[in-house]
């Protein structure tokens, strides 16, 4: 019994033990109910340790229940209904309402469904051959394969639903036994690990099958009889439950050397707070520093407009135009600052060299500098409305309307004593150019939003045609000619005659001069970085993986990343790419996904050179290096990295130096650094959830050389989350979830990655993720790192302050902007 327990209790079981030992008689967890809870408590962690210490503390009795309890839990890795419908699974009445939809009268009275709707109406229509094999199992014999009545399907329902584990045991047995002999042979694992593989939508050759199928047999068939039986399945289930986590031991067992760094040298490490910080405290430290600029911004805006609207009203053109000539005017002053403004967010070397500086990083929100680049934009719109719509609706009337008496008064001198009608003002100076320059935004600005930047299926055809990233690229340039109109505008004011009053230069003259003198900088730069590729691989998925010759002398920090052109697409176009290569490395690396016109071309040009060997690679150009928000993971000494698909590749690189940085500083025997002073990390997860398996592919030598690195002082824990393959405890994977275990207790690496990384299946439990992270590392400050689509974002950005009010520990997020 205690070699039993040993191998299968969790950590949270800790608290199931102490129960039995808190309880002068373990009556107390009798009860189903009580039953549940244990479970429940003990899922947040997955991890297992070995506690037979804990164990041997137990009675016979308090042995006999926590064992009878754990094999209870241990069933949970063969739930046969995956919750399809509602939060808690589908009930009898969900699969009787699917039954009537689909049911039809046979040649008897009562309603049937075909034998091959089964999977409709339990819920498994995804998986429709998988379905059959489950029903075939369930009705026995030579007749399966006829209609089902509704109370057929009632009686089936219910032996999917006996939470017994002999009677769920049975049915996967019968699955397997084709025969029903009651003898499953290496040949029916066989085809049961092909269809539960093509289930799940994953490449299994017959040759992997035939090895998987061989691991089963080789662990279960001691005898060499040639068959396993009922009990030996079971004892399989049971004891994979125990190894379903063992690829994470190593890692998690290192949490203790981390806590010790912030309990004894807590000062140093982490702001540690002895109470959850309040709602308004995490709200003010997430958000102050946005908060003071756009505040700055909206406050310069609205103190330049009264200016000028009150200086307006007191000038003799007010009593021809009225209110409309210093409203005009003071969106004009705001228009002045805005764009002088919009420039400095994209003057992208200056923000990667004030990066560097902590003083002012820490004041001045860096990674929002597209944001505020977009809040600017919205400015500009509100300016270019108020004043062009004011003069064109307002002011020009009244002007070609006006008094004679009054016009002559007042500001005749202004247009030679003549007064023009609606017509001549249109044709003047200052309103062609100004009505160029809305012309020109108004084809420039709805080309970068978000749905034409990205062509989005919500568009028409025709409008995705003409739209895209290159589309936004170049018609950002039209604001090359939008500040030159706003230059001739400005010279040529109505009623301004006095050169200093002529001030729009005075705005724009930094701004302009800065981006301008960074473009040049940036032409320069790129054309002496010419590489040569030392490396090009074609990845599943249509990924392109490139490894670069680092040019003399760049320098860059991980998180970084850079721009890359190629002359033989477009000797115009650059498109960003993180750095997957660490900054100790001897070359540069990127990997890059066809997602784009851009992407799909520079694919194709590397796939025929990758194929034909014969040429040699495409020319590439290289430009950065740039900051991201990636950077800021150096200010955390904990950081969770969580990427999507493609998304994991800002963090490859982060990932490379911690582990660098670990091997490099000295730890003493307690596990802390004996120089505090040197700044950086001392844990890292990361958490990458991709769809396909062959995702993989990707990064699979990268992950297996930080595994192989990290095994001492594992600093760094790696969890894949594969979305495509059913959740763990689904029939549907539990055979994958055997293998995995027993492959990994073998040979040291993941049936699906490859790597000694464990694989998850189906999404993860943010919730549970935090939680586990929150008591792992109570008082800590922890960065949370995220790239990947938005609506993720939201959900990640609501958890980091939940559990920051909630908890001691302080989480703070950080997403990446391009």
């Amino acid at each position: 019994m205690d070699g039993l327990l040993k191998s299968q209790i969790p950590l949270n079981d800790r608290s199931l033990i102490a129960l039995f030992k808190s309880s002068p008689s373990s009556s107390s967890l009798s009860s189903s109910s009580t039953v549940k809870e244990v479970l429940h408590s003990s899922s947040l962690v997955q991890t297992r340790y070995e506690v037979s210490n804990d164990v041997a503390d137990l009675s016979s009795e308090q042995k006999q229940k926590c064992s009878h309890i754990i094999e209870n839990g241990a069933i949970q890795g063969v739930r046969f209904i995956n919750g399809i419908v509602g939060q808690s699974g589908m009930e009898w009445k969900d699969v009787e309402n699917r039954f009537d939809q689909l049911g039809r009268t046979g040649s008897g009275a009562e309603p049937v469904v075909a034998w091959s709707e089964f999977g409709s109406c339990v819920g498994m229509q995804s998986s429709p051959e998988f379905a059959n094999e489950l029903l075939r199992a369930l009705r026995g014999g030579k007749h399966w394969k006829s209609n089902i009545t509704k109370t057929d399907l009632y009686n089936l329902w219910f032996r999917m639903k006996d939470n017994s584990f002999n009677s769920r045991l049975r049915i996967f047995f019968d699955m397997c036994n084709r025969n029903k002999d009651g003898r499953v042979t290496e040949t029916d694992i066989k085809q049961t690990i092909l269809l539960t593989a093509s289930t799940n939508k994953l490449s299994v050759t017959h040759d992997e099958a035939e090895d998987y199928a061989s691991l089963i047999m080789e662990s279960l068939d001691k005898k060499k009889k040639g068959y396993i039986e009922t009990s030996q399945m079971g004892s399989l289930f049971k004891a994979s439950l125990s190894k379903a986590h063992s690829p994470m031991k190593q890692v998690a067992a290192t949490g203790s050397s981390i806590q010790n760094v912030h309990k004894t040298n807590g000062g140093d490490f982490c702001d540690e707070e002895e109470e959850p910080m309040s709602w308004t405290e995490v709200l003010f430290r997430t958000y102050w520093r946005r908060c003071w600029v756009v505040l700055l911004w909206v406050l310069a805006c609205l103190g330049l407009f009264v200016w000028k609207f009150v200086q307006y009203s007191h000038r003799s053109g007010f009593e021809v135009m009225g209110y409309c000539l210093p409203t005009a005017k003071g969106a004009a002053e705001t228009l002045k600052l805005n764009m002088a403004l919009v420039l400095l967010p994209v003057c992208r070397n200056t923000i990667t060299w004030l990066r560097k500086h902590r003083p002012i990083n820490s004041v001045i929100p860096f990674n929002d500098n597209i944001n505020f680049h977009k809040l600017i934009a919205g400015g500009i719109v509100v300016g270019v409305i108020l004043h062009g719509g004011t003069h064109l609706a307002c002011d020009f009337p009244r002007i070609s309307e006006s008094d004679r008496s009054i016009f002559r008064q007042t500001i005749a001198a202004g247009f030679g004593y003549h007064r023009p009608t609606y017509v001549e003002l249109l044709a003047t100076t200052e309103v062609t150019s100004g009505i160029g320059m809305v012309v020109l935004m108004g084809v420039a600005f709805p080309l970068a939003t978000k749905w034409p930047r990205r062509r989005s299926p919500v568009l028409p055809v025709s409008l995705r045609r003409v739209t895209g990233y290159n589309t936004f690229w170049y018609s950002h340039h039209l604001f090359v000619l939008v500040y030159a109109l706003l230059i001739i505008h400005s010279m040529f004011l109505f009623l301004t005659d006095k050169l200093m009053e002529k001030t729009t230069w005075m705005y724009i003259a930094f701004p302009v001069l800065l981006y301008a003198g960074e473009r040049i900088f940036r032409a320069i730069r790129s054309g002496s970085y010419e590489v040569d590729i030392l490396k090009a691989s074609l990845y599943p998925g249509k990924v392109l993986y490139l490894k670069i010759q680092k040019p003399e002398g760049f320098k860059f920090q991980s998180g970084m990343y850079i721009f890359l052109q190629c002359p033989q697409i477009s000797p115009f176009e650059w498109h960003p790419f993180s750095l997957t290569s660490g900054p100790r490395d001897d070359y540069l690396s990127v990997h890059i996904r066809t997602l784009g016109d851009w992407s799909y071309q520079i694919y194709a040009l590397f796939q025929e050179a990758v194929l034909s060997r014969s040429q040699g690679c495409p020319k590439l150009y290289i430009d950065g290096p740039y900051g991201s928000a990636a950077q800021d993971h150096v200010k955390y000494d904990i950081l969770v990295l969580i990427g999507l698909g493609i998304g994991a590749t800002p963090f490859i690189s982060i990932l490379k130096d911690v582990v660098k940085s670990v091997q490099t500083t000295q730890i003493d025997d307690s596990g802390l650094r004996k120089c505090s002073l040197t700044k950086g990390p001392l844990k890292a997860y990361l958490y990458w959830v991709t769809r396909e398996p062959n995702s993989f592919d990707w990064f699979r030598d990268v992950m297996k050389e930080i595994s192989n690195s990290t095994k001492k002082q594992s600093v760094v824990e790696m969890h894949n989350f594969l979305t495509s393959v059913h959740p763990e405890g689904d029939i549907r994977s539990a055979l994958l979830s055997v293998i995995q275990a027993l492959h990994f207790a073998k040979n040291g690496t993941d049936i699906v990655s490859r790597t000694p990384i464990h694989t998850h299946f189906a999404r993860p439990n943010w919730f549970n993720i935090f939680s586990r992270l929150a008591r792992k590392h109570g008082g800590a400050k922890i960065g949370v790192f995220y790239c990947g689509p938005s609506k993720l974002a939201r959900e990640l950005k609501k958890l980091c302050t939940k559990f920051s009010t909630k908890t001691t520990t302080r989480f703070v997020f950080h997403k990446e902007n391009y």
